[in-house]
């Protein structure tokens, strides 16, 4: 309090109590409050303080056994992914080498059927032109005894020397062209 016009002012300022006692049931209070805060109010704050430092220990332990889990699922992962981009790449290989082996088997096959088919087409043309050239001989031997009989005026029968008169015109007709391809350039 401040002092009052006649009062005298205490050395230690206003901090000081007026009566002795005063000080004395400060300090009393100061401990007794001082023991509740101790022995009541303090071991809550540290037994939540314990309780949270275990759980921000736990969490870490949690957090790096995690990271450690989460860095192991990746290193499998990627070994995976590495087996199945090997995996991809020698199916890919074998997938070439396949469609090259069946393009050759294909490219031989149709090799062999062209030349079966040029073959079996040969064998017919020789065949039809054997055909055609059998009834060409009967059929331009008869007319040609015939031309030649009306020509000389006498029957030319007799059909041996009439065939080879023939086989010899027919061979003197297929000797030409191989003359004119000779003679060309």
């Amino acid at each position: 309090m401040l002092p009052l016009e006649g009062e005298a002012a205490s050395p230690f300022g206003p901090l000081l109590p007026e009566h002795p006692i005063e000080m004395f049931v400060g300090i009393a209070l100061l401990l007794i409050v001082w023991w509740v805060v101790a022995k009541k109010v303090v071991p809550v704050f540290e037994k939540t303080y314990a309780e949270r430092t275990e759980e921000i220990a736990g969490g870490i332990e949690k957090a790096e056994a995690a990271q450690a889990e989460a860095a192991e699922a990746l290193a499998e992962y990627q070994a995976q992914l590495a087996s199945a981009r090997s995996e991809a790449a020698r199916i890919r290989e074998d997938a070439k080498a396949q469609a090259v082996t069946i393009a050759a088997e294909i490219k031989d096959q149709a090799q062999a059927d062209s030349a079966r088919m040029l073959a079996s087409a040969k064998a017919q043309i020789d065949a039809e032109r054997a055909r055609v050239v059998g009834a060409l001989r009967t059929e331009v031997g008869g007319l040609a005894t015939q031309l030649a009989g009306r020509i000389v005026g006498e029957s030319l029968e007799d059909d041996e020397r009439a065939r080879r008169s023939v086989d010899r015109f027919i061979a003197e007709l297929e000797a030409q062209p191989d003359a004119e391809k000779a003679e060309r350039p």
